[in-house]
C-alpha cells in the first residue's frame, strides 16, 4: 500500500476512534462537576504530555540521524569497493583479474541478496563476508615486483578495510530499530495523554470530540513516523541499494 495512503488511513482511524469514544463518554457522564477537573487535569496533562513529547522527539531525531548516516555509509562502502579495483589496476595477473571478479561479486551480493534481507528485517548471510575475506587474502598474498605495485597493493588492502568498516556499520544499522522499552514508554505515554483529555470539561460535545481527535491524530502521526523510520533500509523512507548499483556500473567499466 502507498505510504501516504496507509499513513492517512492510520491517522484517520485513530482520530475517528477517539472522537467516537469522546462522544460516548461525554454523553454517559453528568455535566456537573466536569469543569472542576480542568485545573488539576491540565497540570497532569502538561507533565505527562511533555514527557511523551520529549521521548518521541528524541526518538524521531535519532532515527532521522540514523537514516542520514545509513545513506552516507552505503556510499562510503561502495566507493571504497570501487577504490579497491582502481588500486588493483597496477597489480600483475592473475591478481588483477581476481580482484575485479571479487569486487563485482561483492557488489552484486549486497544489492541483490543482502538488501532484500535488510529490507525484510532478516539476518544477512555470510556470502558477503566470505567474498570480502577472499578479497583480503588475494591482496595479502599478491606478488609485487616494483615499488608501484607494492604501493598499489597496500592502498587496495587499506580500501578493503574501509569496506569492512562501512559494511559493519551498515549491518548494525539494519538491525538496530527502536527497542521494545522505548516503544512501551511511547505507547503508554500516548494512551495516558489521550485519556487525560477525557477528564476535561467545558466545550460542547462535538467541539470536545474534535479537540480529542486532533490530539490523538497528532500522536498517531508521530507513532506512524517512528514505525516507518525505525529501520533505515525498510519503510517509507528507506535507503536503497543505489550506491551499489552505481558501483556495479563503474566496476564493469573498470572503475
Amino acid at each position: 500500500m502507498n505510504l501516504y495512503l496507509s499513513g492517512s488511513l492510520w491517522v484517520a482511524g485513530v482520530m475517528v476512534f477517539t472522537a467516537v469514544l469522546a462522544v460516548v463518554l461525554r454523553k454517559a457522564r453528568h455535566r456537573e462537576g466536569r469543569e472542576a477537573n480542568n485545573e488539576v487535569a491540565g497540570q497532569v496533562f502538561t507533565v505527562v504530555g511533555g514527557v511523551n513529547v520529549v521521548i518521541a522527539a528524541f526518538v524521531l531525531i535519532s532515527l532521522f540521524d540514523a537514516m542520514d548516516k545509513a545513506q552516507d555509509t552505503t556510499y562510503e562502502e561502495a566507493n571504497a569497493l570501487v577504490a579497491v579495483q582502481w588500486s588493483s589496476e597496477s597489480l600483475a595477473e592473475p591478481t588483477k583479474t581476481k580482484v575485479h571478479e571479487l569486487t563485482t561479486s561483492y557488489a552484486s551480493i549486497v544489492s541483490d541478496d543482502e538488501w532484500p534481507a535488510m529490507r525484510a528485517g532478516r539476518t544477512v548471510g555470510d556470502k558477503g563476508w566470505q567474498v570480502l575475506t577472499s578479497l583480503q587474502d588475494e591482496l595479502e598474498h599478491a606478488k609485487t615486483t616494483t615499488e608501484r605495485q607494492e604501493n598499489a597493493r597496500v592502498d587496495a588492502t587499506t580500501q578493503v578495510w574501509n569496506v569492512y568498516q562501512a559494511r559493519q556499520t551498515r549491518l548494525n544499522a539494519s538491525g538496530s530499530g527502536v527497542s521494545s522499552v522505548v516503544w512501551f514508554a511511547i505507547a503508554i505515554g500516548s494512551v495516558m495523554s489521550v485519556a487525560l483529555m477525557f477528564m476535561f470539561g467545558g466545550p460542547g460535545v462535538y467541539s470536545y470530540a474534535t479537540i480529542v481527535s486532533m490530539l490523538s491524530g497528532a500522536i498517531g502521526l508521530v507513532l506512524f513516523a517512528i514505525y516507518q523510520l525505525q529501520n533505515p533500509f525498510s519503510g517509507g523512507a528507506s535507503v536503497g541499494p543505489d550506491a551499489f548499483v552505481e558501483a556495479l556500473t563503474r566496476l564493469s567499466r573498470g572503475g
